[in-house]
């Protein structure tokens, strides 16, 4: 085997990302130590946490990468785990020397979009819109987020096929769950057992919100969707004031009920000083084998929405677009496989995809955002 130094193999080991920090392991303390010996080299690294579930895509990794600059070695990966005072060098790495726990979508000059999915009634289907929505992005190269925010209907973990998926913490941060591609996490990762109930009042609410966005470690991201319960409670009224910025997109079905209700959660994000971007028309129609479209719930539902916001918010309010009936869709969210992934070419799987490169190609304008602008008094 040809010579190689120690600092030859940790240039090598700086090109492999922690699955779930997404950063170089050299860079976050990982690296304990290099040993050579002959033509054997062994790595040691540093878990966060003894149950690191991607330990083995670590070792993978890790052996590819040192492969790649001894190709004669005999690479043994050694695992171990950070005590608790490397876990807070960690700590403090990921946050920048930053002690205080702060929401970083709030701070000035954050540039990730935030998306609040809201509807004014349950059964709409929302929670499948987000995940589409995010998965939509995702597919398109950007780096996308999802907090399950719907604290009593959290279904999001199911609809990724990873109900029983739990979050990896380092001391009092959280390592969001890394699924299709995205940063996902939900009050239902964070319970003790996945049937339990989740009984609280407004400020645990609050307190939830608060610590999904703060202390998880979400890194650079374009874009993160909250996938909000349906209504103007509690937790529309915690969003509005941790998350000014935040664009809301609300999703209805035809139907005039649906619809009527569906304008109470724009007017609401109105009241919270958040733009309403769009308005998404779920189950709009079915295709029938003919061609023909069958509109199973009504018609116009979204158009009356998106009419009534406009007039009452005083700006353009457009329609995103229109998903029709798919089992497909209602089965992707029952295994795991959302339609986008499942059969991207289908019509609901096109519509949404539309509606994502829609979003993520608008640029942010100054119409309904509270600019933290006061009145001067007179010299």
């Amino acid at each position: 085997m040809a010579s190689v130094t120690r600092e030859q193999v940790l240039e090598a080991l700086a090109t492999v990302n922690d699955p779930e920090i997404k950063r170089p392991i050299t860079e976050i303390g990982m690296v304990d130590d290099v040993l050579i010996d002959g033509s054997s080299i062994t790595v040691k690294l540093l878990l966060t946490v003894a149950g690191c579930p991607l330990k083995d895509t670590l070792t993978r990794d890790t052996t590819n990468a040192v492969v790649k600059v001894a190709p004669d070695a005999q690479v043994t990966v050694d695992m171990g785990v950070m005590n608790e005072e490397q876990r807070k060098n960690l700590q403090e790495v990921l946050r920048g020397g930053v002690t205080q726990r702060d929401i970083p979508f709030a701070q000035p000059g954050n540039l990730t979009k935030v998306y609040a999915i809201a509807s004014g009634k349950g059964g709409v289907g929302k929670s499948s819109v987000t995940v589409n929505l995010a998965l939509a992005m995702a597919r398109s190269g950007l780096k996308v987020g999802i907090v399950d925010a719907d604290i009593y209907g959290h279904s999001i973990p199911d609809m990724l096929g990873a109900g029983d998926a739990r979050p990896t913490q380092v001391e009092d941060m959280i390592m969001p769950v890394p699924l299709h591609g995205m940063k996902v996490i939900s009050i239902g990762m964070l319970k003790p057992a996945r049937d339990q109930v989740v009984a609280w009042r407004g400020p645990m609410l609050d307190r939830a919100l608060v610590q999904m966005l703060s202390d998880v470690y979400w890194g650079d991201l374009d874009a993160l969707f909250l996938d909000l319960p349906p209504g103007t409670g509690d937790m529309a009224i915690s969003l509005g004031q941790h998350l000014p910025g935040a664009e809301v997109v609300v999703v209805t079905t035809p139907q005039q009920a649906a619809a009527t209700v569906a304008e109470r959660a724009g007017t609401m994000a109105s009241m919270m000083h958040q733009r309403v971007v769009g308005v998404v028309e779920n189950m709009s129609y079915l295709e029938l084998p003919s061609g023909e479209r069958m509109e199973v719930f009504g018609s116009g539902g979204a158009e009356q929405v998106t009419k009534t916001l406009g007039a009452r918010l005083g700006y353009d309010v457009p329609l995103l677009g229109k998903v029709p009936l798919d089992e497909k869709l209602r089965v992707g969210g029952d295994t795991g496989e959302p339609i986008v992934v499942s059969d991207p070419t289908s019509a609901a799987a096109q519509e949404l995809q539309k509606m994502a490169d829609q979003l993520s190609g608008r640029t942010r304008g100054l119409a309904g955002m509270q600019l933290g602008l006061a009145p001067a008094g007179r010299l």
